[in-house]
């Protein structure tokens, strides 16, 4: 088994469990000298997708889950890396426990664009369901967004 780093929806243990049930969730961490932004607003269907990016200073909050060849399968198809939306590439995550090395999906596209409002609700809501700090989930509930969808 693989460790993988979630900072999007799949921060939502229930979530990962409905999409790769065999991935137990191993703890949560930060991606030290990454920044969450967006980007690809030409691939999503409601606007731009998460990604990450690196940026000195800053963290992004991640839940890591123990992953099994078939469940990365599985996970590589809701996350559109078979049709070239999203690539993965192994970070280091600092834990209470030390450093761990995972994998993690990064958007194949430019950084830019806005958001749908529902989106990041749901990686809010998501943040939040992994025990994510109250300040970083505020963050995410008051970015900039695209208020209508399509």
């Amino acid at each position: 088994m693989t460790l993988y780093a979630a900072y999007g929806s799949n921060l939502d243990p229930a979530q990962m469990a409905l999409r790769a049930p065999s991935s137990p969730a191993r703890g949560a961490g930060w991606l030290t000298g990454w920044r969450l932004t967006f980007g690809g607003e030409d691939l999503g269907w409601e606007g731009a997708l998460a990604t990450i990016v690196e940026d000195p200073g800053q963290q992004v909050f991640v839940m890591l889950y123990d992953v099994p060849e078939f469940d990365e399968a599985a996970l590589d198809t809701w996350e559109g890396s078979d049709l070239g939306v999203y690539g993965k590439i192994r970070v280091r995550v600092d834990t209470l426990e030390g450093e761990k090395l995972a994998w993690i999906y990064v958007l194949d596209g430019y950084e830019g664009g806005l958001p749908s409002a529902r989106y990041l609700g749901i990686m809010a809501d998501a943040a939040e369901a992994a025990g994510a700090p109250a300040d970083y989930v505020r963050d995410l509930r008051s970015r900039p967004c695209r208020s209508v969808g399509f």
